[in-house]
C-alpha cells in the first residue's frame, strides 16, 4: 500500500495516485507505481510499502527515506528497488522476478 502523509494543521492534503490494478508476468520485473500530488507547502519525507495478507495481516516490504536510506525487509531483500531517484513524490518500486 502506498500511504498518505499527514497534512499540516489547517491545510488541505494532496492525493495519492496509484492504478487500480497492475498486471505482472511470472518471472519478469514489475513496476508498482505510487505517486503523490502534493499541495503547496507539502513534502513527502518517507514512503512505506506494505503487503496486506489474509485477515488484514500486514508485512512491511520497504521503507524509502532520503535521509535514512532505503530499507527492504526479508524476504524482499535483493528483489525490491526504487524505480527512480529524487523526490519521493514518485514512490514507485520495482519488484524483480
Amino acid at each position: 500500500a502506498c500511504p498518505r502523509p499527514l497534512p499540516p494543521a489547517g491545510c488541505g492534503a494532496g492525493s495519492v495516485e496509484v492504478p487500480r490494478s497492475v498486471t505482472a508476468v511470472l518471472g519478469q520485473d514489475v513496476v508498482l507505481p505510487c505517486g503523490y500530488r502534493a499541495q503547496e507547502g507539502e513534502k513527502v519525507v518517507q514512503v512505506t510499502w506494505v503487503k496486506r495478507g489474509a485477515a488484514g495481516h500486514a508485512d512491511e516490504v520497504a521503507v524509502l527515506n532520503p535521509e535514512h536510506g532505503e530499507h527492504v525487509q526479508e524476504p524482499y531483500a535483493g528483489r525490491v528497488l526504487r524505480r527512480a531517484p529524487g523526490a519521493l513524490d514518485d514512490g514507485a518500486i520495482v519488484l524483480k522476478n
